[in-house]
């Protein structure tokens, strides 16, 4: 009887609070299963990838706020008050940036929980996990035991102490 009632009321508290997120969670795995056959390089790279993806989604917004910025430096002192509403504007617009910063966020989030995941099952299965050095791990490397640079690869044991 409290299932009937339950599906009537659109199912238990775990299956509502499943349903949004499901689609996210197919997507994640699908790009989970494609990232398994990818270099560590190449995974890596993905970070790379994102911030591109957000710069160029915000570039648009960023480039208006920037005219705007100068056209009020370019506003002479005695005009306070047009600089003032310039400023005002800049305000609202970098609100909607914020907004817009979800919106890309939510875009990228299950190709990130991808990356995370498959990068985990990497360490997981691999004692070291080895890539092309970067400026940042030879800085790291400087700072981590578990870290190393050997020739152009940087080597990431997956434990430490």
């Amino acid at each position: 009887m409290l299932g009937i009632i339950s599906k009537i009321f659109g199912g238990s508290k775990s299956e509502k609070d499943l349903k949004p997120i499901t689609p996210l969670v197919e997507k994640a795995n699908r790009f989970y299963e494609e990232y398994q056959n990818i270099s560590n390089d190449e995974l890596r790279n993905k970070t790379v990838e994102f911030k591109a993806r957000i710069k160029a989604y915000l570039a648009p917004i960023d480039e208006n706020i920037q005219r705007k910025k100068e056209a009020a430096e370019k506003l002479p002192a005695e005009e306070i008050n047009s600089r003032d509403g310039i400023y005002k504007e800049i305000d609202a617009l970098k609100k909607e940036r914020d907004q817009e910063i979800e919106v890309i966020l939510k875009e990228i989030l299950p190709e990130a929980f991808a990356v995370v995941k498959e990068t985990g099952r990497r360490f997981k299965e691999n004692e070291i996990v080895v890539s092309t050095a970067t400026d940042l791990d030879r800085e790291l490397a400087t700072q981590k035991a578990h870290i190393s640079i050997v020739g152009k690869d940087a080597q990431y044991n997956n434990s430490w102490s």
